[in-house]
């Protein structure tokens, strides 16, 4: 995929004139699927693609455009067609204020090893794992490319290895317990372990189920469902032009109005994640941007548009400005001793349909949603019947967050719109007293 992909752009390269600067971005996968029911395979099948995305930039007037590659000697032709297209556009556009990109030459080069499992190995082993139970769920791994070149001499190539096998244990009706294994080295122990604890909350969760009382309890979020917290905030959270424009719902965090707890240090760890580590202008990124600092808002994701809007340097985040590589710090508590020191209370898995319930005071609102258990004396009682709960990120990872796990699960993005996600979280669990639930 490389070599092909460094053809191309030195063929488009060569077409350019006169103050013409042309930026290539390249993204391709070699990957495994295998869609599993009720405890066996049912459909197999390998995908390979590739695409890539032209940018003219011809003064401060610029066109885009995406094409998907045959893998043929055919995409030379097609996209200098796409390149022709963009040449014409280009005339025809207003001048962008804003447009940012990289014009020192950095050429960066981050290969990782594949230590990745056979695909139908590490599938027969989880069956046999779970045999006699009803998984359900998807296999997805295998290699993901990116690339980046522009006209300047800047040469840009990255490659991560990743698994993810994303199942369910199913009861009966709605009751499941969802859970997951992924990383780019495969270790039979810990699914081994995963697959235990799975089937000891299956027995669980087949237990009549109980209802109680709207109020606030301690909870458990299991490493799940802080994640789906965390994918709430960044919708805009960590977006330095919603926070210029005011509408980050951690604003007050940004001003110095409120702060979280001094457990809570949250990073961007592109070094440590799967995604590229060059967005689409050039821009390297950090290796690590700090986010929050022992409760403090440190920092925020800087696109090169809002480099050039609000005069600050660009980390070389996404246009969107959200994080995909995020990294919570661990805690103190041992994962054996999560029950016990939750007491009595809820232990959550996994949240669903979360949003906003009040944006400028970053409150949330959302719903349990497979295995949520009640817990008396630090031992699993009952499971309980779907629940809302509505609760501010100030309160749940500030004053009345008591402690987080010292272990971390890495969880990886299942989503497959258009090719495998490459956005990660490496999270603990989270203890939080006074956690409201309002039905």
């Amino acid at each position: 995929m490389r070599e092909s992909f460094e053809a191309l752009t030195a063929g488009l390269f060569a077409k350019l004139s006169g103050p013409e600067v042309l930026l290539c971005s390249y993204a391709g996968e070699r990957s495994d699927f295998v869609r599993l029911n009720d405890g066996k395979v049912r459909q197999p099948g390998s995908v390979q693609q590739s695409s890539m995305t032209l940018q003219l930039i011809v003064g401060q007037r610029h066109a885009t455009g995406s094409m998907s590659l045959s893998g043929g000697p055919e995409d030379a032709g097609r996209l200098a067609s796409l390149l022709d297209d963009l040449r014409a556009r280009v005339p025809h556009l207003p001048e962008d204020p804003h447009l940012l990109y990289a014009t020192d030459v950095v050429s960066t080069e981050r290969v990782a090893t594949s230590q990745l499992p056979d695909s139908a190995e590490a599938v027969e082993a989880a069956l046999t794992m779970a045999k006699g139970l009803d998984l359900v769920g998807i296999w997805a791994s295998g290699a993901i490319h990116s690339g980046f070149a522009n006209s300047l001499g800047q040469r840009n190539w990255f490659t991560a290895h990743s698994f993810n096998l994303d199942w369910s244990f199913y009861a009966r009706a709605d009751k499941a317990v969802k859970c997951g294994y992924a990383g780019s080295s495969w270790d039979p122990t810990l699914l081994a372990a995963k697959m235990t604890t799975g089937r000891q909350q299956l027995a669980a969760v087949s237990r009549p189920a109980r209802t109680i009382e709207p109020g606030s309890y301690r909870v458990y979020l299991a490493p799940a469902a802080v994640v789906e917290v965390l994918e709430l905030l960044a919708w805009g959270g960590f977006s330095l032009k919603e926070e210029r424009i005011k509408r980050s719902p951690l604003l007050k965090a940004a001003e110095g109005k409120a702060k979280l707890s001094s457990a809570f240090t949250l990073h961007e760890n592109t070094a440590e994640g799967f995604a590229p580590d060059v967005n689409a202008q050039g821009f390297v990124k950090p290796g690590s941007v700090p986010l929050f600092v022992q409760g403090a808002y440190t920092d925020a994701l800087v696109s090169p548009r809002s480099s050039r809007e609000f005069d600050v340097p660009t980390n070389g985040a996404s246009g969107r400005e959200t994080p995909e590589s995020l990294d919570l710090a661990g805690g103190g508590l041992g994962r054996d001793d999560v029950l016990g020191s939750l007491g009595t209370g809820l232990l959550v898995n996994n949240l669903w349909y979360l949003n906003y319930s009040d944006r400028p005071s970053c409150r949330a609102t959302g719903m349990t949603r497979f295995a949520t258990f009640w817990v008396e004396g630090g031992e699993i009682v009952a499971p309980l019947n779907v629940m809302r709960f509505d609760e501010t990120v100030y309160r749940m990872f500030g004053e009345n967050l008591v402690d987080l796990t010292a272990e971390r699960d890495l969880v990886l993005d299942a989503g497959t719109y258009f090719r495998r996600s490459t956005s990660s979280w490496r999270v603990p669990g989270a203890v939080v007293e006074d956690f409201t639930f309002t039905l």
